[in-house]
């Protein structure tokens, strides 16, 4: 085989769980390949580069530009840092592998947040520094023009999912987030390895379609591909599994979710999608069809506040989730189990609202929030 992971395959359709040798491959090879080789490469070695040239995927500027002011202003929280650095699939990709590969302790970081918090906002301010960056306005640029159609994809299924999360009440949201953003980075790894013929042929496919068409042509599945870089990285299994499974018929759980969060926004940028796909994706996380309906009608606008205020809402999306635990009447304890997260976390989540909103308590910040629609 030529892929190998350490862990026992997960099931994976006609792929038994496996990966077998890349055939039958219809697109030109990458232009960067050398003399003679197969699409492919001989293997390892070239999928060994294609890994390392995506684990430097580069940031679009403005996220990386705005994330630096941040980390750099005084009193900036965990929280703001985190909603920043998840605007690009390639900032997160560094804190998270940072905090996961460090000289701390040897547990898993699952979510952003929890992240920024192990690695100080100057650590991230570090990290951002170093990465490289696009800019879409400059089309001579050193990157080519996918990165950002990749980013704006991932950006869009991360704030589906969180939609998804909400209504279906799926915990550890912040590992969600993580999974939706990366779902695709398998994608990235297959263009490096055929070239952005490839890419471009795959941007215009439904994704059932394209992973028809790559399990026949190439014997894998970016799903699969990208789960494997993932597992790399040392991330949490859990986010490696949703990857992995988010296109399967059987997903549950956070596969599931992502799986149902990409189908919502290629059916919003007019794509053929299956009613059935999308009926079986949200059973996964068990919605019905009205339930479903309303997420369809939502987006592609999941991305902004859903009440309509005269005010913008300072809240980020978890502190958000917090006090919406708060207006139902839930102890810190059971939003904490709720959304995944310590209690401590709740704690600084509910701190900050207070702060922005100009709150004492939980009672004034619920009536606050509520009038001015916010949650």
């Amino acid at each position: 085989m030529w892929l190998e992971d350490p862990r026992p395959p997960i099931p994976h359709g006609p792929l038994d769980g496996g990966l077998r040798p890349m055939s039958k491959v219809a697109t030109k090879p990458n232009a960067e390949a050398k003399p003679g080789a197969r699409s492919a490469g001989a293997g390892g070695a070239k999928l060994s580069d294609a890994f390392e040239a995506i684990t430097r995927l580069p940031a679009l500027a403005e996220s990386r530009r705005r994330l630096i002011r941040l980390a750099e202003t005084d009193g900036a929280s965990p929280a703001e840092l985190a909603e920043t650095v998840e605007s690009d699939a390639a900032l997160t990709m560094a804190v998270m592998r940072a905090a996961n590969n460090g000289d701390g302790p040897p547990a898993r970081v699952g979510g952003v947040q929890e992240a920024v918090d192990a690695l100080s906002p100057s650590g991230v301010r570090v990290l951002a520094g170093a990465i490289e960056t696009y800019d879409p306005f400059d089309p001579g640029g050193k990157f080519p023009g996918g990165h950002e159609r990749f980013r704006r994809h991932a950006v869009a299924v991360r704030h589906a999912a969180d939609r998804i999360a909400d209504a279906a009440r799926l915990g550890q949201r912040d590992e969600l987030a993580v999974a939706a953003l990366f779902h695709d980075i398998g994608r990235l790894v297959l263009v490096r390895l055929y070239g952005e013929d490839y890419g471009e042929r795959a941007a215009d496919e439904a994704p059932q379609e394209r992973l028809r068409r790559e399990r026949r042509d190439l014997g894998v599945d970016h799903a699969l591909v990208g789960a494997v870089l993932v597992r790399r990285w040392g991330l949490k299994p859990q986010i490696a599994a949703a990857i992995e499974r988010h296109h399967a018929a059987d997903a549950e759980g956070h596969a599931a979710a992502v799986g149902l969060a990409d189908a919502i926004v290629h059916h919003a940028a007019g794509r053929q999608i299956s009613p059935d796909a999308l009926i079986s994706a949200a059973a996964g996380v068990g919605l019905d069809e009205d339930a479903l309906r309303s997420l369809l009608y939502e987006f592609p606008h999941a991305g902004t506040s859903r009440p309509r205020s005269s005010e913008p809402c300072p809240l980020s999306t978890r502190e958000s989730d917090a006090l919406r635990g708060l207006a139902e009447g839930k102890v810190y304890k059971q939003i904490a189990q709720e959304l995944g997260l310590s209690v401590s976390t709740i704690r600084t989540h509910l701190h900050n609202v207070y702060r922005k909103i100009g709150a004492v308590d939980r009672a004034q910040a619920v009536l606050i929030a509520r009038d001015r629609g916010w949650i």
